[in-house]
């Protein structure tokens, strides 16, 4: 498909929109299982064909009340990887990718995961001043219990991880991609110690187990990072 339809154009599979829907159940589950009764949920989504399409695959498990909003955010696209792929030179440029390193190696007419990190370091910016200024909503239904939702593709998330936890260029290099419809949680904990009662950061550890985590790839130093 890569040779002859653009990238951002390409559609789901069968297989893909059954693991969107898949993917919304186990969101839906998830939010349930906190036990509030006034919680939202609210979309960003690449702007890529597929991942608005798995959007609406996800979108299924929801009533339209529950949703507070969708926005479109063309930085959560996927790398570019430099327009038509031809598939032998696509073949020895990941090859060669191999030798000069995941992170830095950028395709002809293309990205590299140093330029989706830089684009992400943007998105983050505004992630956080969303949160904090609470936009989700207007001021007279706002609810403490508003669930982000990120679709987009499996470097951009990984590098999104990368840039939310500070991880290292050795650290990102180790990490696995997600599989389709699959899907990392991040809540804040309990937090705090006797001697603090604010709340903890985000971690990967509330709804993701070590053994889960090591498989995609954190060491134990990440994971030491993520349990405080």
């Amino acid at each position: 498909m890569y040779t002859r339809v653009p990238d951002p154009r390409i559609s789901l599979t069968a297989k893909g929109w059954e693991d969107a829907e898949a993917c919304g159940r186990r969101i839906h589950e998830l939010i349930l299982s906190d036990g509030a009764d006034d919680w939202k949920v609210y979309f960003y989504v690449s702007p890529y064909k597929r991942t608005l399409e798995t959007l609406r695959g996800i979108g299924k498990a929801f009533e339209h009340e529950r949703i507070a909003g969708v926005r479109e955010e063309p930085r959560l696209r996927e790398q570019d990887f430099g327009n038509f792929q031809d598939r032998e030179k696509m073949r020895a440029e990941k090859a060669i990718r191999l030798r000069y390193g995941r992170f830095f190696y950028r395709f002809p007419n293309g990205e590299s995961a140093a330029d989706v990190y830089d684009r992400i370091t943007g998105f983050r910016e505004t992630l956080r001043a969303d949160i904090d200024i609470g936009r989700f909503q207007p001021p007279s239904e706002r609810t403490p219990n508003m669930n982000l939702v990120i679709v987009s593709h499996g470097l951009t998330l990984r590098v999104f991880l990368m840039r939310w936890y500070k991880w290292t260029v050795e650290q990102f290099e180790g990490l696995s991609n997600l599989g389709n419809g699959g899907m990392m949680v991040m809540q804040t904990g309990s937090g705090g110690s006797k001697w603090f009662s604010l709340p903890g950061r985000y971690s990967l550890l509330v709804h993701h187990s070590h053994e889960e985590l090591l498989e995609f790839g954190l060491t134990e130093a990440m994971l030491v990072d993520q349990e405080w």
